[in-house]
């Protein structure tokens, strides 16, 4: 395997509220790019919480069992935890304009095929398809992002953040309506919206190309399909058994999903060792901090969605109205996200990275509990917007020190291999409690989920910052794969 010197990679340590370095001047403006992308990820998240409602509809106009239409939801969580690492790896050959058209395509393409399906197992096809596209989408939009220089980089990241969570914290309020106003189908082409969204993006293409593409070394390795397999088997494992319960998959089914994740998790940890250049290249995952960013992200994510999951039946029940009603209760919640987003950037100047996840973890516990342990509307929207500012700003804060923990070459496979860990901990956060309600109280599953925050919030609370460098100028490595 061949070996290069790394070029132009300075040490730098994760940056710690002190004067930040100096930006170049022909940098794009990161208000203007967070803008731009922000509105193109508005319809993928949407998705997210949208169909939830349209469910009960879905399964009487396809005749199907309710619990079978979860995989409408554990579909997209799947293929877009997935394709986020994959788009990683291919941001290597590609720059993010053109990873970003393909990730749209197949948003737009699979929701329209969702939308339209005659049977379940039509829409969940589509569903996948969409999901693939939206995790692609999510990566060249970060890539495009954080290759800005850190000022712009944290100015464009908490746009884009805000808009993401008040898109996923709008959803019930749009799928409520759109599904009485205009039916299930709708809900599920919603998505189609980014085609015509795409356009706005156009004028930044020079900045988008010229961002991702600054610091790449030009290599065409090929892409290690071993190594995409079995994380690829090993993610899928694990959200269908946090799905089993809730979808009825009969035991001999999941022992034999539980035997292949298993082996997934051997195979991968068997690649680390044999091919430390490929698919999860092992001096990213060894890069000190990589892995706790990822679960505090993971973590937090999942506290956002466990509460996005119950919080609409939760008020419903509270109330005795329905979705539309729930909807429009959880509007001022998901408002907090434009407030997170804009004090985050303030945030990171007085205090380092760490410093300032660790308060957003600490925000999602105390959101989770308040939503358990407090009964009526107002707690319940009190909660949710507490979760929604710590999904809103930790989605800024560790996507933003992802290129401070890896040397530049590795900007993009760590950018994929951190989403996918931020989205995985998305699907295990409604699975979790989703399972859980079927064997105790909903308060008490809620409760039991505020333990992975609180796992985020103690993974942030022991780093040392000062200890997290970038490899040395001097450090080699093999060709990306």
């Amino acid at each position: 395997m061949s070996q290069h010197t790394r070029q132009g990679t300075t040490p730098q340590t994760i940056p710690s509220g002190g004067a930040p370095a100096p930006e170049r001047t022909d940098a794009p403006d990161g208000r203007r790019l967070g803008l731009t992308l922000g509105m193109l990820v508005l319809p993928m998240y949407v998705a997210l919480g949208a169909p939830s409602v349209a469910l009960p509809a879905i399964g009487r106009a396809l005749a199907v069992p309710f619990g079978a239409t979860a995989w409408i939801l554990a579909a997209w969580s799947l293929t877009s935890a997935l394709a986020m690492p994959v788009a990683g790896r291919l941001l290597v050959r590609w720059s993010p304009f053109q990873v970003l058209v393909a990730g749209v395509v197949a948003l737009a393409a699979g929701s329209a095929l969702a939308g339209a399906g005659p049977t379940l197992s039509v829409v969940i096809v589509g569903r996948l398809i969409g999901g693939a596209g939206a995790g692609a989408t999510v990566i060249a939009v970060f890539a495009a992002a954080t290759a800005l220089p850190r000022r712009q980089r944290i100015r464009a990241l908490g746009i884009i953040a805000a808009a993401s969570a008040t898109a996923s914290g709008c959803g019930t309020l749009l799928g409520g309506a759109v599904t009485a106003w205009l039916g299930w189908r709708a809900v599920l082409a919603i998505p189609v919206l980014a085609l015509p969204l795409l356009l706005a993006a156009l004028p930044s293409r020079r900045a988008l190309t010229r961002s991702g593409s600054g610091e790449r070394n030009g290599s065409t390795g090929r892409l290690d399909i071993v190594g995409a397999a079995v994380l690829s088997v090993l993610a899928g494992s694990l959200i269908t058994l946090l799905q089993a319960h809730s979808v009825g998959l009969p035991a001999p089914v999941t022992l034999v999903v539980a035997a292949a994740g298993v082996l997934a998790a051997v195979g991968l940890w068997w690649r680390l060792r044999s091919t430390p250049e490929g698919f999860v290249p092992r001096r990213v995952i060894a890069a000190r901090g990589f892995l706790a960013a990822g679960l505090v992200g993971g973590t937090v994510f999942a506290g956002y969605y466990g509460v996005l999951f119950r919080a609409p039946s939760l008020i419903e029940q509270a109330t005795g109205g329905g979705p539309l009603e729930a909807g429009v209760l959880l509007v001022p919640a998901a408002a907090c996200s434009v407030l997170a987003g804009r004090l985050v950037g303030a945030l990171t100047d007085r205090f380092t990275g760490w410093q300032v996840s660790a308060g957003l973890a600490a925000l999602t516990v105390v959101g989770v509990l308040v939503v358990a342990v407090f009964h009526g509307p107002i707690p319940i929207v009190v909660g949710m917007a507490l979760t929604v500012c710590g999904f809103a700003g930790a989605q800024a804060v560790l996507v933003s020190l992802a290129p401070d923990l890896v040397a530049a070459d590795d900007r993009d496979t760590a950018q994929g291999l951190l989403n996918f860990m931020n989205a995985l901990g998305g699907g295990v956060g409604p699975a979790a409690v989703a399972g859980l309600s079927g064997i105790v109280p909903v308060p008490v599953a809620l409760a039991v989920l505020a333990a992975l925050p609180l796992t985020g919030l103690v993974l942030s609370l022991t780093r040392r910052p000062t200890a997290d460098r970038r490899p040395q100028p001097d450090a080699t490595r093999g060709s990306p794969r």
